[in-house]
């Protein structure tokens, strides 16, 4: 069991958690992930590892309430415990010899891309963060990522907040302006990272990408984050969860993530009246 110390809600369906988790946070690297039940009929949830801190044993993971399992451990409350939360598990991002980065990320990814940005920026790293969300309601974590950058742009769909439309935008200015980096990370939607590569992909830069947002599982055995990257088939929780972007095969992974939608969905009506209700903190 695994007790939680802090929860916080970042926006109206993105929530921080701080996990009791020692040998866990002794070990996490950027890029890794564990895999948590909220209690003992819960389905398996990976998450990425949002932060750690060594000294107080605990893990920071960010969540989205999407579906059933989620709803379920949103329910969970400061003082309560988390059933199983096993890890690290994943490569870490390869960032070390970088020195001139570009972090993107996209809605709730940004949690996944904020990790990556705080090992580049401990490292030394020029780090250039892009973000961007629908909405200025949907915004989460603007305040870390400007800590950690030394360039910031911020973007949503609706102009709302920021620079009005999506993060390629920015991307492809700097781009078209002579700005050369080591090495482009991206974490968000299928789509956004697809055209992100696309971007980078006429100036040779190393892109990429997470696919931790097609991981179900989180072992193998479902097969649901099987993707085609170079012409191979290989498995986003066992064989990454990063891969080369301008490798991967986008349009497949897309198809294949809307195949449980109805599921999901499905899930989440069961769950919805026990959601009903629940306190929020933060």
């Amino acid at each position: 069991m695994y007790l939680i110390l802090k929860k916080e809600y970042l926006n109206e369906t993105v929530i921080r958690m701080e996990v009791e988790a020692p040998l866990v946070a002794r070990k996490a690297l950027a890029g890794q992930f564990v895999i948590l039940r909220a209690d003992e009929k819960g389905e398996r949830i990976p998450l990425t590892v949002a932060a750690c801190d060594r000294v107080r044993g605990s893990v920071t993971i960010i969540f989205q309430v999407v579906g059933g399992a989620t709803m379920s451990l949103a329910r969970k409350e400061e003082g309560e415990y988390i059933q199983d939360f096993v890890g690290p598990l994943g490569n870490p991002s390869q960032v070390e010899g970088l020195r001139n980065v570009a972090v993107i990320g996209g809605g709730v990814g940004c949690a996944i891309a904020l990790p990556i940005a705080a090992r580049l920026h401990e490292l030394g790293a020029r780090v250039t963060s892009v973000v961007g969300f629908r909405s200025k309601e949907l915004v989460i974590l603007e305040k870390e990522f400007r800590a950690l950058s030394d360039a910031f742009y911020m973007t949503t769909d609706d102009g709302s907040y920021g620079e009005r439309g999506n993060v390629c935008i920015p991307l492809a200015r700097l781009l078209e302006g002579g700005e050369r980096f080591d090495a482009v990370f991206t974490i968000g939607p299928l789509v956004m990272m697809k055209f992100v590569a696309k971007t980078t992909e006429p100036y040779r830069i190393h892109t990429v990408a997470s696919m931790n947002p097609i991981m179900i599982d989180g072992t193998g055995m479902c097969g649901c984050c099987r993707l085609t990257v170079g012409g191979k088939r290989v498995f986003a929780c066992v064989d990454g969860p990063e891969f080369d972007a301008h490798l991967i095969d986008f349009d497949e992974a897309i198809g294949r993530s809307r195949t449980y939608l109805q599921f999901e969905q499905e899930a989440r009506e069961r769950h919805c009246n026990l959601f009903k209700g629940g306190n929020r903190n933060g």
